[in-house]
Order: structure tokens, then sequence, then C-alpha cells
């Protein structure tokens, strides 16, 4: 029987919008009601712990810090494959304090056999962890954005570090700061993504590559309500509230979708996929020894 697989979340007890680094963020929405939305971001916290430990998942949940309120995004702190972590650069000041805090989590994480090895990019090479560097098991490859948050010398960093095959595509909108909250690979093949967010190098890219069965066009609607970022756990997909006909459109492929309500923290432009980084991530056993020739 497959190993569960292993999740990093951030408790939101320091969760709050009090800035804006993305068109998303609303904090003066957060403002007129912080009490209530505080509560309610530990309600939709416990129900993502639930729909995930639901659809198979082990969760690791480490402290937030005060004053980093984004650290309940985990997945932009490190890219994860075969037990090496490579953590983050943030472009934004109002995030650079979180990577002190994580590099501690992960070396932690280490210490008790998660992982081999801790790096991190180079100073001055901006990269946003997995939120733009999505791993997609199917085509043995990493998939990496760039041109808002991340730059394109991010990807061949990754190149190097992991001994992995990297699709650089080249993100155009503001709105579509992450590749995560456009492009979402799904364990059948399928992708789930949202054209509109890539250059037209980067769309032909993702054509190239995706058969034209496999890709599966979010809409403007699946887009606005967050539903590309999802996580993807076999036949399960967790994601923010969803509209019948996504939900549909996915069960007419096999899966099962979870929905959960992650309306406080889409106030700060993040849902499923933001909140989670996986662990445990593993290429082909070829990929590995590729790495480990390296």
């Amino acid at each position: 029987m497959p190993s569960k697989p292993v999740m990093l979340l951030t408790d939101p007890a320091h969760f709050e919008v009090s800035y804006t680094i993305n068109p998303w963020m609303a904090p003066g929405a957060w403002a007129a009601d912080p009490a209530g939305h505080r509560a309610a971001a530990r309600r939709s916290f416990r129900a993502l712990a639930a729909a995930l430990r639901a659809a198979g998942a082990r969760l690791e949940v480490m402290p937030g810090v005060a004053g980093l309120p984004d650290m309940v995004f985990p997945a932009n702190a490190a890219v994860v494959l075969d037990g090496a972590v490579l953590v983050a650069r943030f472009r934004h000041p109002e995030r650079q304090g979180e990577e002190q805090h994580f590099k501690d989590q992960f070396r932690a994480l280490m210490r008790r056999g998660f992982f081999d090895e801790v790096a991190q990019f180079p100073a001055r090479c901006f990269q946003e962890g997995a939120g733009d560097c999505i791993w997609d098991a199917r085509r043995g490859r990493f998939w990496a954005g760039y041109g808002q948050r991340s730059t394109r010398q991010a990807a061949d960093e990754v190149a190097a570090f992991f001994g992995q095959e990297v699709t650089a595509l080249e993100l155009v909108s503001p709105r579509f700061y992450h590749l995560d909250v456009c492009f979402c690979p799904l364990g059948g093949g399928e992708i789930l993504y949202y054209p509109p967010a890539f250059s037209p190098a980067a769309l032909a890219a993702i054509r190239d590559s995706v058969a034209p069965h496999e890709l599966i066009e979010a809409t403007d609607e699946d887009a606005q309500r967050f539903n590309v970022n999802a996580v993807n756990i076999d036949d399960r997909v967790v994601m923010a509230s969803a509209s019948p006909r996504l939900v549909a459109r996915l069960a007419e492929r096999g899966y099962r979708v979870d929905e959960v309500d992650l309306r406080p923290f889409i106030l700060s432009g993040g849902a499923a996929y933001c909140m989670t980084l996986r662990l445990d991530r593993r290429s082909s056993a070829a990929g590995a020894l590729r790495r480990a020739a390296g």
C-alpha cells in the first residue's frame, strides 16, 4: 500500500490581510471585521485540514509568526523533490522575513528524517517555491512560472539542483502572479489551466507537451474562485468552493471534488494549493539517481 502523502501547513493564528502585494489582496475588507475574519480563517483552516486528511494526506502543522501573515501559504516557501529542499527567495520585502523561519522548519524536519539536504536559491534570484515550480509526475518534469514573482534564472537553478527537466512558462498578468493560481497538473495526466494567464510562447510550450484531450481550460469564473489553486491526491481534488459545472467536468474525468470555503484566504490571494507544501514528493527512481550522480 502506498504511503500517505505528507503536507506542511502553517497555523493561521497570525493570519491577516494587512498589505497589498497582489491584486486580490483586500486589507480594507479585512479591516472592516478583523475578529470575524480571523474566526472564519480558523474554521476554513480546520475544514481544509479535514478535507486533506479525508483525501489521504498526513499533515505537519508549523506555527506562524506575528507580523508575517502570509506564512499561512507554505507552498511559496520551497521547491521539494527526492528528499531535497530548495528554499525560496521572496521578491517583496513583506515576505522576505519568512525565509529564515521556513529554513528553520525544514532543518528541523531534516533532523527528523524527512530530508537529506536543505539549500536556498542564490541571492537576488527570486523564486517563490512550489507556487511557481510545480512537479508533473506524469511527464517527469517541473513547470516553472516566471515574470511576476520569480525570475527566469530560477528555472535553470531548479534544473541544476534537482537534475530534472524544467519547462519555463511566462506569466503575463499580475492577477495570476504565481503558477499555482493558473496551472494544476492532475494525477491522471490532465492539466487544469487558465490560458489568459500565459504568454503566447508559454501556451505553445504547454500545448506542445500536453495532448489536447488532457488539457482542461478553466473559465474566468473558475479562476476568480481560485479553483485552479487545488490539491490533487489520487482521484480526489481539494479546492475552494467551485461551480457545479467545474465539479461535473472533473467528475467526467474520474475525479471527486472536495470543496472547502476558503474565502478568508482568498482575501489574501491564496487558496488550497497555496496553503500546502508536499514534503514527500518523489520523482522516478531514475530521476533521483540522476540527481545523486550530479
